[in-house]
């Protein structure tokens, strides 16, 4: 809106778009990619720890958050309360001097019942926690 470039992105998709630059078609060569992600003003990363950890996964999210880190630009990131993180990138996600960690305490839509409730012919419950209402993933 003011004219300041951000990039919202999941992070496995991430990881896909940049090895996508791999492809021997591809119209964009890695090291352009890459840089314009570690580069952009305004970073958000959603779903942090849901990627496949593989070691070129790893070593790329490191290189990102290492110098976004270093350049103090802005990095928004979602994760779960029980991502397992490579503790290289969790020294970066959690260094008070650097960081501002807020918890979300509200329940996950992704956990809340959503399809109608199944009917059968033996019990019909009534009871809130029976249905699956209301719960959370942490």
């Amino acid at each position: 809106q003011n004219g300041h470039t951000a990039i919202f992105v999941v992070v496995p998709d991430l990881l896909d778009f940049l090895r996508a630059a791999f492809a021997p078609h591809s119209p964009v060569a890695f090291d352009r990619r890459f840089d314009d992600i570690r580069r952009v003003p305004l970073l958000i990363l959603d779903d942090l720890g849901t990627h496949s950890a593989t070691p070129w996964a790893d070593e790329k999210l490191f290189q990102i958050f290492d110098y976004r880190y270093n350049a103090r630009l802005p990095t928004v990131v979602t994760m779960s309360k029980d991502a397992n993180l490579d503790p290289r990138l969790a020294t970066r996600l959690f260094d008070i001097s650097h960081s501002q960690v807020y918890e979300i305490t509200a329940p996950s839509y992704r956990f809340e019942s959503r399809a109608p409730e199944k009917r059968t012919t033996r019990r019909k419950s009534t009871r809130r926690s029976e249905r699956g209402l209301g719960v959370s993933g942490q």
